[in-house]
C-alpha cells in the first residue's frame, strides 16, 4: 500500500461509536439550563437590598425633627444706633501718626564705586568676515552697536562679533535680552580682557 492510498482511504469507524450523533447532542442540550432565566438567589438579594434602603430612608425621616435645642446660646452684643440706623463709629487714636514726622534716620552711605570690571558680550564667531558683517547688521537693526575683532589661534583666523564694553553686568544682560527678542540667542557675557 502506498502513502497516497493510506491518506485517501480516510478513518475507520470506531467500534463503540454510535451512528446517531444528532440524537445524542439533543439530549445533552436539554440538560443545560436556559440562558435567559435569572437565578432565584439574585432576586432575593435585590429584594433584600431594596428593603434595607427603604428602612434606612424611613429611619432618617423619623429622626429629622428630633434634634435637641441648644442650651447655651451666644448673646448678641447690644449695638447703639443713632437716628439713621447706623452704629456709632468708635474714636480712633493712632500714636504713630503723631510721632512719625519727628523721626529722622541718618545712614552713612559710601559712594558706590564699580567693581572695576567691565563686561563684553560675544554674539558669534565666524570663519569669514562676510558672515561676521551679516551678524553685525542684524545686531545694528536692534539698535545695538557691535564690533568685529579678528583673532588668530591654533585653528586659524576667526572673526568675533562683540558688543561692549559694559560697565555693569546688568547693562550687558539688558542688551542680551533685547537681542533675544530678535532671535539672536548665541550671545555670552564675559569679562573684558581684550
Amino acid at each position: 500500500m502506498t502513502q497516497r492510498d493510506y491518506v485517501s482511504r480516510g478513518r475507520a469507524p470506531k467500534p463503540n461509536q454510535k451512528k446517531n450523533k444528532p440524537a445524542a447532542r439533543k439530549k445533552h442540550n436539554q440538560k443545560q439550563a436556559p440562558e435567559n432565566t435569572v437565578p432565584a438567589t439574585l432576586w432575593v438579594r435585590v429584594v433584600v437590598v431594596v428593603l434595607i434602603l427603604i428602612g434606612f430612608a424611613a429611619w432618617l425621616w423619623s429622626i429629622k425633627d428630633n434634634a435637641p435645642a441648644p442650651d447655651n446660646q451666644i448673646e448678641q452684643p447690644l449695638v447703639i444706633q443713632d437716628e439713621e440706623g447706623l452704629p456709632e463709629l468708635p474714636e480712633e487714636d493712632w500714636q504713630y501718626i503723631k510721632s512719625l514726622p519727628g523721626y529722622e534716620v541718618e545712614v552713612d552711605v559710601e559712594a558706590h564705586q564699580g567693581s572695576g570690571r567691565r563686561y563684553l558680550m560675544q554674539c558669534a564667531s565666524f570663519r569669514t568676515r562676510a558672515q561676521a558683517e551679516e551678524m553685525k547688521a542684524k545686531i545694528a537693526f536692534q539698535g545695538q552697536e557691535s564690533q568685529i575683532r579678528k583673532s588668530t589661534g591654533e585653528n586659524g583666523d576667526w572673526f568675533r562679533v562683540i558688543l561692549g564694553p559694559f560697565d555693569t553686568k546688568r547693562d550687558a544682560e539688558r542688551a542680551r535680552h533685547s537681542l533675544r527678542r530678535a532671535s539672536i540667542t548665541t550671545c555670552q557675557i564675559w569679562f573684558w580682557n581684550l
